[in-house]
């Protein structure tokens, strides 16, 4: 007879089996052909502009905090509304505390309110596009060698 850890380490290794017999089986079964437009770069539908190897500018982070933030926000504000809308909580404290809920996330509103306005008029907001650069290497090769290559390779649209 199993205990419940071996039950466990059955499930596990049965998962890790099927996983790995379902990527064979595709592995098997799938076309290879390669070509230039498969191998590209993708990004969203843009076509790709200088080396891949660039630094990302700060403002991605700010707009993802600032989205977790208020994503966060939401998931406050949803139990909140839920409890504190029904009719028998308000009776049942003559009110008080349903005002007292109500400014509390007034009070939590305003100050993400306003850090959002802080970062609306510091600009972080504002969006521009990088400008990459492509590093300059001393080769003894002619860049001449690589462009053909590259040609040869990736051709651009």
């Amino acid at each position: 007879m199993l205990s419940e850890f071996g039950k466990i380490l059955i499930f596990i290794v049965g998962a890790i089996l099927f996983l790995l017999i379902s990527l064979g089986i595709a592995a098997l079964l799938r076309p290879q052909k390669p070509n230039p437009e498969k191998l590209s770069t993708y990004e969203c539908g843009e076509t790709s502009i200088g080396s891949a190897w660039l630094n990302f500018p700060i403002r991605y982070y700010v707009v993802a905090l600032i989205f977790l933030i208020f994503d966060v926000e939401i998931v406050f504000l949803f139990p909140w509304s839920v409890v504190f809308g029904k009719k028998e909580y308000f009776e049942a404290t003559q009110g008080c505390w349903t005002w007292m809920a109500l400014g509390e996330m007034f009070v939590f509103i305003v100050i993400l309110a306003l850090g959002l306005a802080y970062v609306w008029v510091k600009g972080y907001l504002d969006w521009q596009k990088p400008n990459p650069t492509q590093p300059q290497i001393n080769n003894p090769l002619p860049n001449q060698i690589y462009e053909e290559f590259n040609e040869k390779q990736f051709t651009r649209k």
